[in-house]
């Protein structure tokens, strides 16, 4: 995003923190604000409590700005450090530019859902899209989706997104994104700008393949975004618990684990002999018992052994087996 503050040197900190932690991208933003923002647009009620009342929107957009030389060497860090560069364009020019840095991947701002301009001129780029959703309903991101694959890019990922920062447990309704896989048949995420990193994590178990969230060296740092932003050692652990909750998903089919294959017979019961019991005796249901004993004769067969001879003696708490009987 633009933790950076406008300084090139925290944005590659910023770099560094995302590459230690795991991630797989790090996400900026690319525009101009004198471009994108009215002179007369106020700050959202959350930018006036991170920021104050003084400035109008653009004026503190303004500061948050990076040149296209620092972008380009923004670019080449990321190459360097091994971890996929992007940015949100918010304007045709930063498009535009973005294209010329060959820019792998392009994100869609919620902001930008309405604004199909845009949308087609991304779109004609040919490269995958992932178009965040907030503050949107269905039909909207059908147009949106339509758009996009009306010129012909059918390489879309939808990210479920609640615009608000922080935004609030109770109001995320996670369940969206079962509703956008269900209905796009498309690699769906979330773009998470509530506070700690459990949501992230319900999202992975919900099916999400891309999650996003806002990275800050220091949630007290000057600027609209840090405070709903995660430190650190935070985005190390919520990186740590994705991962864990990917392999443990599985495949859906239920069986036993690999791993709890040697203690099937130590821990289900089985069927074994109530007492000492010679060859020839004609068993009763009180010779029997249902007890942990390893390998024996399923409890579900009890009543089936009623009147079965003994060919073999017995000791108590030994399993009765099938080659003891007659």
């Amino acid at each position: 995003g633009v933790k950076h503050n406008g300084n090139l040197k925290l944005a590659k900190k910023l770099v560094d923190v995302a590459e230690a932690a795991g991630a797989d991208a790090v996400k900026f933003q690319t525009f101009k604000a004198n471009k994108v923002i009215s002179r007369h647009t106020p700050k959202v009620v959350y930018q006036q409590q991170t920021t104050g009342f003084k400035e109008t929107m653009v004026d503190m957009v303004r500061k948050l700005e990076l040149s296209e030389s620092s972008f380009r060497e923004l670019k080449e860090y990321c190459r360097e450090k091994g971890i996929e560069f992007m940015s949100t364009p918010f304007d045709e020019d930063s498009v535009e530019f973005l294209h010329r840095l060959r820019m792998g991947i392009y994100k869609i701002s919620s902001g930008e859902i309405t604004n199909v301009g845009l949308l087609k001129l991304i779109a004609q780029k040919g490269k995958p899209i992932i178009l965040s959703t907030g503050m949107s309903n269905l039909d909207e991101v059908k147009q949106a989706v339509k758009i996009i694959y009306g010129v012909g890019n059918k390489q879309i990922a939808l990210l479920h997104c609640v615009t608000q920062y922080p935004a609030p447990y109770k109001q995320m309704n996670l369940n969206v994104l079962v509703t956008l896989k269900k209905e796009f048949r498309v690699p769906v995420g979330l773009s998470d700008h509530s506070l700690g990193i459990w949501m992230p994590i319900a999202a992975v178990a919900l099916g999400a393949k891309i999650i996003e969230k806002h990275v800050t060296l220091d949630k007290t740092m000057p600027g609209p975004d840090h405070r709903a932003s995660l430190e650190p050692d935070d985005l190390k652990e919520m990186i740590k618990a994705i991962r864990a909750t990917e392999v443990s998903l599985g495949n859906g089919i239920k069986k036993p684990a690999a791993c709890e294959q040697g203690h099937i017979h130590l821990v289900r019961k089985c069927i074994v002999a109530a007492q000492d019991l010679m060859a020839g005796h004609v068993l009763s249901k009180t010779d029997m018992l249902v007890k942990r004993a390893g390998h024996g004769l399923t409890p579900a067969l009890l009543e089936n052994l009623i009147g079965k001879k003994m060919v073999k003696a017995v000791e108590m708490d030994k399993p009765i087996t099938k080659e003891l009987l007659r």
